[in-house]
């Protein structure tokens, strides 16, 4: 949520975000909303200023045995009127959190203005591309023939975009988040397994829930919602608290599955794994002061980058455009694996700094010394892992002219020492 001074001394600036951003929002009506705001309030308090003059009054006079009939009369209409203000700043106020909680995050200076995913600006080439001098397949035929999934029986007892893991595509899973897990610790990151389910307020103040009703599951007749990520678990943890800022950053790594609705785009990765309703993930999530979030922000994605550097996947660095950017973000960096089935790039980490964002709506602050003013901490979040997305560019990018897959050196550890994936006996 941004600060509501902006209404008031810079609305331009934020139409100037909606415009860069694409949006379409009722930012006349939420100026509107704040101006009326902020007469309700003076006006209620004027009256209750005029109410205790009469109390005061009407004490005096009866003192003196003086009439005081029409000074209560008077005091009834301002308390009506008081009350009918009061009532009206209730429906005034409502409709004024609605439409704050719905604005977007301002624009980092440094982000590219663009209209679609296609002015995204490339960063940075990691890795280098195998050349295979044997046809190459998508993840889904080799998975298939090596018995590695089982997406049609998924589908019988869930529905589509879910599947079965099997055989050595299990243990690679846990590789990865083994890996991974191990991987934050060494860096000093905090490891953390959270609530699967969160309320809504939790939810609401580190998304746009409005945007996710779509996305995430709710759980009928409680107020609760599965996780589409643990980065709304661990953003909400410190909701209300004031913390030490002698003691930040706090670093934390994220392990979950994560739930989604979501199904892509015309019937984009309708097949295979890459996008599904249920998935684990293992998430960096950062709290700090203002002053250092943006070189937490460049830290926390060479974190991202030296992980699949290791794993050996070829990826691009990619800078999102204002157009194609997540509302909460004011800055995001994704990494794309190079998928050889698809011939194409394909995002397998977000790495966003959401500065005080997410902190303002669950009112997390900090200050260094106790007499000292509150400050909102920034938020920063990246994936490190998402498993099913990075097997996907594994089981691509590793495959052999034997139709096996290689296991990047640095996961055969977490597999026995195996060193290749073959059809089982």
């Amino acid at each position: 949520m941004l600060d509501s001074k902006l209404l008031k001394e810079s609305p331009g600036f934020i139409e100037d975000m909606l415009r860069k951003r694409m949006l379409d929002f009722p930012l006349d009506q939420l100026v509107a909303l704040d101006k009326r705001r902020r007469e309700l309030i003076a006006e209620i308090e004027e009256n209750k200023h005029k109410r205790n003059i009469l109390a005061h009054s009407i004490s005096t006079s009866k003192k003196a045995k003086r009439e005081v009939t029409s000074e209560i009369e008077a005091m009834k209409v301002i308390g009506d009127k008081i009350f009918a203000l009061e009532q009206e700043k209730i429906k005034v106020d409502a409709s004024f959190r609605r439409l704050m909680m719905r604005l977007p995050n301002l624009l980092d200076d440094s982000v590219p203005i663009g209209n679609d995913e296609n002015d995204n600006v490339v960063i940075k080439y990691n890795g280098v591309v195998k050349k295979h001098d044997f046809p190459i397949a998508d993840h889904i035929d080799i998975a298939n023939n090596l018995d590695l999934i089982d997406i049609a029986r998924a589908a019988k007892i869930s529905g589509a975009r879910f599947y079965f893991l099997k055989n050595d595509l299990v243990r690679l899973n846990q590789a990865l988040i083994h890996f991974a897990l191990d991987f934050l610790q060494k860096k000093g990151y905090v490891l953390l397994q959270p609530p699967y389910m969160i309320r809504k307020e939790a939810i609401e103040g580190a998304a746009i829930l409005e945007d996710l009703d779509q996305v995430i599951y709710k759980i009928d007749s409680e107020d609760l919602y599965l996780i589409g990520t643990s980065e709304h678990a661990m953003a909400s943890m410190f909701m209300d608290e004031i913390l030490e800022g002698s003691k930040l950053p706090f670093r934390f790594g994220g392990i979950s599955p994560c739930f989604r609705k979501e199904a892509g785009a015309h019937g984009k990765d309708m097949k295979g794994i890459f996008r599904v309703h249920q998935f684990e993930k293992v998430e960096q999530f950062i709290y700090c002061s203002p002053e250092n979030s943006k070189d937490e922000h460049e830290s926390m994605l060479a974190v991202s980058e030296e992980f699949y550097e290791q794993i050996g996947i070829p990826n691009r660095v990619v800078l999102l455009c204002s157009a194609d950017l997540g509302k909460i973000s004011a800055k995001t960096y994704d990494i794309e694996a190079w998928l050889p089935g698809q011939n194409a790039y394909r995002e397998i980490v977000s790495c966003s700094n959401c500065t005080d964002y997410q902190a303002r709506r669950l009112r997390i602050r900090f200050r260094n010394k106790a007499n000292e003013e509150t400050r909102l901490v920034h938020t920063l979040n990246s994936t490190l892992v998402a498993t099913e997305r990075t097997m996907v560019a594994i089981i691509e990018n590793c495959q052999t002219a034997k139709q096996t897959i290689e296991v990047p050196m640095v996961l055969q550890k977490y597999m026995g020492d195996i060193k290749e994936i073959r059809v089982q006996k």
